[in-house]
């Protein structure tokens, strides 16, 4: 069983308890849906890195303290590097200084 590290309960509880909620970082554009072509909207609403690697990913832990959070997981080993709060920059996943993802903006200005 894997154990998730839970950054408001400070500590790890067994997976079965987080659900996946998605890339993180992700910016709403800064245009109003109505004024954003569909292409805009489509790249905004469903396209999504997913690169092998470390990938920064928001998590909820559903049935425990009820918060979403951040991670760095890697999608390879399916190991987190480092679990943080949301509104946190991603801290250093480990001592080798893994490359961590930015924040991006999708849609909206240029």
């Amino acid at each position: 069983m894997m154990l998730i590290h839970c950054p408001y309960c400070e500590e790890k509880r067994p997976e079965i308890e987080f659900a996946y909620a998605g890339e993180a970082h992700i910016h709403r554009p800064v245009k109003d849906a109505d004024d954003m072509t569909d292409e805009e909207w489509s790249h905004f609403m469903f396209l999504r890195d997913n690169k092998r690697g470390d990938h920064a990913e928001r998590w909820w832990h559903a049935n425990g303290c009820n918060m979403f959070f951040n991670a760095v997981r890697n999608t390879v080993t399916d190991k987190f590097l480092v679990t943080y709060k949301m509104g946190e920059l991603p801290p250093k996943a480990s001592a080798s200084n893994a490359k961590l993802p930015a924040a991006k903006k999708t849609g909206g200005a240029k």
